[in-house]
């Protein structure tokens, strides 16, 4: 089955210590997504270079996130649910932490809205799991089993593992890519319906990513204006 593993990492990228790196060395038609500013978490943008990299793939998609790279994982895979063959989501961060802009700045004074608004709460449409920690500093165990819910994930908490990267100590994550294989072993190639490449989906004004979009723009003219 023509077939590619898309790797989205989060907010400053994963180095050459990360599990994402390495289990980028133990897979075949693996890729990184590319043109994405790792330092400036602005969802709309990390979600269309993740929904482009979706649609130049060959064959089937598997995207294997962590971190913010979750969050624009989700937003793009339900603009794609056609050519996405699974999502494995490692440590998603809750969204609100985060504005249409970036990392929320607790002395904000324009009190702008976080992201879980524009983050999809039904599920995405294709099978996936949620990798959770119980001492994760960017989100809780209950609101990262909310959002799985909202997702319709297979939620997994693997104890205590922090923020589960370098730093908690996953660099090479045998475990990672046990449940990468067993998410693969379990695709039947539906409900994907044709991968085609001319029949991808156009979801229009009422996507996902879409919503998001229109959403950062008019947010960026109002924040302008306050600058100012």
């Amino acid at each position: 089955m023509l077939q590619t593993t898309l790797i989205v990492p989060g907010l400053n990228n994963s180095g050459p210590g990360h599990w994402q790196t390495w289990l980028e060395e133990q897979l075949p038609d693996v890729r990184r997504v590319r043109h994405i500013d790792w330092n400036v978490p602005v969802l709309a943008r990390w979600a269309t270079e993740v929904r482009r990299e979706i649609d130049e793939a060959a064959g089937v998609v598997w995207l294997v996130a962590h971190s913010y790279g979750c969050l624009a994982s989700v937003v793009a895979a339900a603009d794609r649910p056609e050519r996405v063959a699974g999502l494995l989501l490692v440590a998603p961060p809750e969204p609100d932490r985060f504005t249409a802009f970036g990392l929320r700045d607790p002395r904000d004074i324009t009190c702008r809205s976080g992201l879980a608004e524009w983050i999809p709460t039904s599920p995405i449409g294709v099978p996936s799991m949620v990798v959770a920690s119980g001492n994760d500093p960017w989100a809780s165990i209950e609101q990262t089993a909310h959002w799985a819910d909202c997702w319709g994930s297979l939620f997994i908490d693997i104890g205590l593992a922090g923020h589960i990267n370098i730093e908690s100590g996953h660099g090479p994550w045998p475990q990672g890519l046990a449940l990468l294989n067993a998410l693969r072993d379990s695709y039947t190639g539906l409900p994907l319906g044709s991968i085609d490449d001319g029949k991808i989906t156009n979801r229009g004004k009422r996507g996902a990513l879409a919503r998001l979009r229109h959403r950062t723009r008019f947010n960026w003219d109002v924040f302008t204006e306050l600058s100012h």
